[in-house]
């Protein structure tokens, strides 16, 4: 899953927020460089992303991309399914998708000293650009995948994703509401409380 539902998904720890948001970004002997809380927070990005990519309702939604996007085609799904975890967030919170995202960007920027150099890069631009709540916009979606097409290694046809999000609306929008209930409840067994979405939001953590 891409940003959005990682954060969605953290439950009411600011440690593991920060862990599961930050977890692509630290390898090998850099997560001893990290405490307990942080350190479950890279546990639980690693096995919410092994659920995806082993459901085969997210192979689905790849199969229809991936002639055209090979190996990103996994990439590309993760966004899809963040613009309509942004677009239609009302359904998953009681309260506005940008209250959530404001304390989220809170949780990385006091945390900012223990941020890897990418996200520490990439902060700035998250948080001007206003990244999470703008998923839900097909426009601002483009810009994104523009971006990412730009930075790959080779040509991935990346800025031309929101075509075929608009080409095949309805096919991926019910596999993210099929597939997503199902991943709620995977990371609720896992001892994430996602009860937050309902009371009001993340805990401070003294």
């Amino acid at each position: 899953m891409n940003l959005l539902a990682h954060t969605y998904l953290s439950g009411e720890s600011e440690d593991i927020l920060l862990g599961n948001l930050i977890a692509d970004m630290v390898k090998g002997r850099q997560i001893d460089n990290f405490h307990q809380g942080i350190v479950e927070g890279f546990m639980l990005h690693r096995k919410i992303d092994t659920f995806t990519d082993t459901h085969p309702i997210i192979e689905q939604s790849k199969m229809r991309l991936r002639n055209k996007y090979r190996l990103y085609s996994g990439v590309v799904v993760d966004m899809f399914y963040d613009h309509y975890l942004a677009k239609y967030w009302s359904e998953y919170s009681r309260h506005s998708l940008t209250r959530f995202v404001k304390q989220a960007y809170n949780v990385l920027l006091k945390n900012y000293f223990l941020l890897p150099v990418r996200a520490k890069n990439a902060l700035p631009y998250m948080v001007s650009s206003n990244w999470l709540v703008n998923y839900a916009d097909l426009d601002r979606l483009r810009v994104h995948f523009e971006g990412m097409a730009s930075r790959t290694p080779f040509k991935s046809g990346m800025e031309n994703a929101v075509d075929d999000l608009v080409k095949h609306y309805e096919d991926f929008e019910n596999e993210f509401r099929t597939f997503f209930p199902e991943l709620m409840a995977y990371v609720e067994m896992q001892g994430i409380s996602l009860e937050h979405h309902r009371n009001g939001g993340l805990n401070t953590r003294h």
